[in-house]
């Protein structure tokens, strides 16, 4: 590694290396934006939070095959991002918690103050 040849006050790196979660905390957390990162999957999302809804519903609205959901909502749920509960022989889609809803709303916030 090379040293910093720029004269200026240089952080603690030790503490800051410290204080970073895992390297295997690190990779779930990634895995998770990259979850996010497909603008499908965050229509879905932003679906659900406004109402809990059922496949043929979110592809009704999305103008999508309810396959091509139900696809995009089995990523979804294994990322822990969505929940469902049966009703009879239907299944209702929400969003998984409040952090979900919380990380929605930051990004959208991120993006009306860099606009």
């Amino acid at each position: 590694m090379t040293e910093c040849t720029h004269d200026h006050k240089h952080p603690d790196l030790r503490e800051i290396d410290r204080l970073m979660p895992d390297v295997d905390s690190l990779y779930d957390l990634s895995e998770v934006f990259r979850v996010f990162g497909d603008s499908t999957r965050i229509r879905i999302l932003y679906a659900l939070f406004e109402s809990e809804m059922c496949v043929c519903d979110i592809a009704a609205l999305l103008g999508m095959t309810q396959s091509a959901v139900s696809h995009q909502l089995r990523i979804l749920k294994d990322a822990k991002l969505v929940r469902f509960r049966r009703e009879g022989k239907s299944v209702f889609y929400a969003l998984d918690d409040h952090h979900v809803r919380l990380i929605l709303s930051m990004g959208m916030e991120h993006l009306s103050h860099t606009r």
